[in-house]
């Protein structure tokens, strides 16, 4: 069974085309996985969660430092804040 992760909601934009773009990243900001998803997919999963667990093969490193103190940042605030599967 691999190994998983607990990653906590960081950033969402939203691109030209409407795509919605999620991501979220463990507490200390060092690594994070990106997704894009249609709002007809968001809207009939139910929302976005705080939080998803991610198979630590599926996720990238974060390497500038600037984004990966504001990943832990609000990461962190988003653990305190929210339970995982609360819809935000």
């Amino acid at each position: 069974m691999a190994e998983t992760e607990r990653l906590w909601l960081v950033e969402r934009t939203y691109d030209d085309k409407g795509l919605i773009s999620l991501a979220y990243a463990t507490t200390d900001g060092t690594l994070a996985r990106r997704m894009e998803r249609a709002p007809i997919a968001v809207e009939r999963s139910g929302g976005v969660t705080a939080a998803v667990e991610a198979e630590r093969d599926e996720l990238t490193a974060v390497e500038d430092e600037d984004r990966r103190e504001r990943y832990a940042h609000e990461a962190t605030r988003m653990a305190e804040r929210h339970d995982p599967d609360e819809r935000v």
